[in-house]
């Protein structure tokens, strides 16, 4: 292939993935803040899209004993968090699917997590809000979802050091563009 044809070739398979945020996990404690903050329990299915690694399911179901789906488009990061899940030996209770977030069917959750950057979080607000049952929790790591004011905004110092902040929001039925 000649070396113009093939960049072309390349430069079209990594343009998708330069809108998407990039892997960067979560620390427990982070994780298990989002979780409490979402008032997880036993009768929750949490979603969490951009999984990575699987952590924030695996803790819901480990800790708070949700059941749980992660949604990543990396087949490497899909792969690790079946093997994790499997080491925590909670796969009974997590799943983890190759799928694109801003497409996925969250209308089962009840809760949703996200750690993706502001652009897609408003990107997907009109999925989110027009899926949810009303009382379905969505909670974000960072990011905010534009205009949509969220119902508690919790900042603190995490164990690495760093200042992290979550936003909750709750469905209420109304879908918001």
């Amino acid at each position: 292939m000649p070396p113009l044809l093939l960049l072309t070739a390349l430069i079209g398979l990594a343009l998708p993935q330069l809108t998407r945020a990039p892997y960067v996990p979560s620390p427990p404690d982070v994780v298990d803040r989002m979780l409490a903050l979402a008032r997880v329990g036993p009768g929750d299915l949490v979603y969490d899209l951009g999984s990575g690694d699987g952590r924030i399911v695996i803790a819901a179901a480990q800790k708070f004993g949700a059941r749980g789906v992660g949604v990543d488009i990396d087949p490497v990061r899909v792969a690790e968090a079946q093997a994790n899940a499997a080491r925590a030996q909670v796969e009974h209770l997590v799943t983890f699917r190759l799928q694109d977030a801003m497409t996925t069917d969250v209308s089962e959750a009840t809760v949703v997590t996200l750690y993706l950057l502001s652009a897609q979080n408003v990107r997907l607000r009109p999925l989110l809000t027009k899926q949810l049952r009303p009382g379905a929790r969505i909670v974000s790591h960072n990011f905010a979802m534009g205009d949509w004011n969220p119902d508690v905004v919790d900042t603190f110092m995490s164990a690495d050091g760093r200042s992290r902040t979550l936003y909750l929001w709750t469905a209420d039925g109304r879908v918001r563009p």
